[in-house]
């Protein structure tokens, strides 16, 4: 688990395979995913065409299970190799 202590890092959506440079924070990998499927939806709610493909793949993720889990390992490992 982490602690109150447990710096912030700072991913954008572009390197979570979006289009954009709007940054997510969070103490841990999951919670930069958490907030990049709620921008995802929100921005295509929005009517931004430019999201609709990532938030697609988003949602789509479970359906090919080899695949969501290397791009979640992968994530994972981005995060864990950010500055502190």
């Amino acid at each position: 688990m982490f602690s109150e202590e447990d710096p912030l890092k700072s991913m954008t959506c572009r390197d979570l395979g979006g289009p954009c440079d709007l940054a997510h924070q969070g103490k841990t990998a999951d919670e930069i995913i958490a907030a990049q499927d709620r921008h995802l939806k929100e921005a295509v709610a929005s009517g931004d065409a430019s999201h609709e493909e990532a938030n697609k793949e988003m949602r789509g993720r479970w359906k090919r299970p080899k695949k969501s889990l290397d791009w979640y390992f992968g994530v994972k490992k981005a995060f864990s190799n950010l500055p502190e």
